[in-house]
């Protein structure tokens, strides 16, 4: 019996043992987040080593392994310089104090010549850890260019924040169109109501026709627009990019925030040329996994999207621009645009969608 009561006692220790390391501090666990880990930088633009970038619109950035504290962002810990020393410029930490923005005065980095961005031991997380060690990565500027043109104006599609071809244009639940719906040369416009709009349903009709003949020019020529390097690949959620004609030879997906800064030019042009489909991430209500941000005086009206085949816009992304899709579009559950959804042969599909359209350029 003694002996019974002996392993019971042992056996309760190991079980409490076990539940209290259990329970142990999940910050000491060491994870990306924890506090007593020090931040990484993830990613970078323009990538280490890539070579003719624009001098006349160069954005340089940081995203960072955890949020940052904003008062150790600055021009002394986050430096760019060349062969003539250091250049100036101005340092901000975007919202999510995730990413660190170092943005030259307009065409002042000197053309065809190589650049150092530092990030220095001197920037901390919000717990107060320091980066571990200085980081630095370098780009080489191309010759002179000039802003690229925009491409063709939509014509008669620009009017519409929905414009599908064949078979149908649906909709479930309470998505609002702040323009036109339309469809050519199918017939079919379903889900409205409940769905809403604030201009006009076309149906097959002339109107819709000639829509659908101006987005066919639209798209070939801002498709056919010339691309510099470096192309696109994969997952562009984290960047910051300057106004330009960015190429994808296939897939491209957005996961995180990607930043469209006009501050170099207000009025510039953004044009996405994806070679297949274009997939954003779906995220919850509240907390988008995907999101396209405008800064620096951008405008959605400028921002172009064309795929080669079909475009997908995760559940409650917050999506900006024009898409002008090859094949069909569909709008995941609560996705938001600022911009259109214009199909050139296949249907586009929506879910509770608030599309807002911008103001014809």
């Amino acid at each position: 019996m003694r002996k019974f009561m002996v392993g019971k006692i042992w056996i309760s220790a190991f079980l409490l043992a076990a539940f209290v390391g259990g329970c142990g501090d999940s910050d000491k666990s060491g994870g990306p987040g924890s506090p007593l880990t020090p931040p990484a930088v993830a990613s970078v633009t323009p990538p280490n080593g890539s070579t003719l970038v624009c001098p006349n619109v160069a954005i340089i950035t940081a995203t960072f392994s955890k949020a940052m504290n904003p008062a150790t962002i600055n021009t002394t810990t986050f430096t760019l310089s060349g062969p003539g020393g250091s250049v100036t410029g101005t340092v901000a930490l975007d919202s999510t104090g995730t990413i660190a923005t170092f943005t030259p005065p307009a065409a002042s980095l000197t053309p065809s010549t190589s650049f150092t961005a530092t990030i220095t031991t001197g920037v901390a997380d919000t717990f107060g850890n320091h980066l571990a060690a200085n980081f630095t990565w370098s780009f080489t500027t191309s010759a002179t260019c000039n802003q690229l043109p925009p491409p063709s104006g939509l014509g008669a599609a620009c009017g519409f924040g929905i414009l599908g071809a064949t078979p149908v244009v649906s909709n479930v639940g309470l998505t609002h169109v702040t323009g036109d719906v339309g469809i050519w040369p199918a017939l079919s416009i379903t889900g409205f109501p409940p769905g809403t709009l604030t201009g006009t349903l076309h149906p097959g009709d002339a109107v819709a026709m000639q829509a659908q003949a101006d987005l066919t020019t639209a798209y070939n020529n801002a498709a056919g627009l010339p691309s510099p390097p470096p192309v696109l690949t994969g997952d562009i959620g984290g960047q910051t990019l300057p106004p330009g004609v960015y190429k994808a030879t296939s897939t491209l997906g957005i996961t995180g925030i990607l930043t469209l800064d006009g501050s170099t030019n207000a009025n510039g042009v953004w044009v996405f040329q994806v070679g297949s489909a274009l997939t954003t991430a779906a995220g919850g209500a509240g907390t988008p996994a995907s999101q396209v941000v405008l800064i620096g005086g951008a405008q959605a009206h400028n921002v172009f999207w064309v795929t080669g085949s079909s475009a997908t816009l995760g559940t409650n992304s917050i999506f900006v621009g024009t898409i002008m899709a090859k094949a069909s579009i569909t709008l995941g559950t609560g996705a938001s645009m600022n911009g259109r959804a214009l199909a050139e042969t296949g249907a586009v599909t929506l879910d509770s969608n608030p599309v807002t359209v911008p103001p014809c350029p």
